[in-house]
């Protein structure tokens, strides 16, 4: 798998995590679960993006690792600001999709990054 497919994706996901924690902030006043939220769903991107620039096979898969750590975290307040009721399902379903994409792609290139580099 292409990493430039990750990156894409990855980044268009930041973006839809910054709309998405706007909206409910100016919608329904609430900011400490989108506050995290924003720092997760935005550093799954940052770390992708800086794996890139890693010094090494073994930088370049903790980097990743990270990602994918911050792909977990993202999934939790996802489910927690659906479950508490700041998201509806139509909101919800489509950009938890997105994130279990990035997560599998994640752990895909995880594995095959380890398995080349052995």
């Amino acid at each position: 798998m292409s990493d430039s497919i990750l990156r894409d994706k990855s980044k268009e996901f930041a973006k839809q995590i910054v709309i998405l924690c706007r909206d409910i902030k100016q919608n329904s006043r609430e900011s400490v679960m989108t506050n995290q939220l924003l720092r997760s769903g935005t550093s799954i991107g940052a770390n992708i993006h800086e794996a890139q620039y890693a010094q090494g096979s073994k930088d370049f898969i903790s980097k990743f690792e990270i990602a994918l750590k911050e792909v977990y975290e993202t999934e939790y307040w996802l489910e927690l600001l659906f479950e508490t009721g700041y998201m509806n399902e139509q909101t919800y379903k489509p950009i938890q999709n997105d994130c279990g994409a990035i997560r599998r792609m994640l752990i895909s290139s995880i594995k095959t990054i380890k398995e080349k580099s052995e």
